[in-house]
């Protein structure tokens, strides 16, 4: 069964939110890399279109 681009980016999303929800939780993480990494997460949110679509060009093949 075949994802769609909207249960694909929602999954995503939600995926990317757990990640920074749990460093946000954790006393460990340092503060500057806890930044540096929502900065990563906040990109990979932005290109999750591009994601979608090599994925599906690369199940295609």
């Amino acid at each position: 069964m075949e994802m769609t681009e909207q249960e694909f980016d929602k999954k995503f999303t939600d995926t990317l939110d757990a990640l920074l929800t749990a460093m946000a939780e954790s006393s460990e993480v340092d503060p500057d890399k806890f930044y540096s990494m929502a900065c990563i997460l906040e990109n990979l949110r932005f290109f999750s279109p591009v994601l979608y679509g090599a994925s599906r060009s690369k199940s295609k093949q």
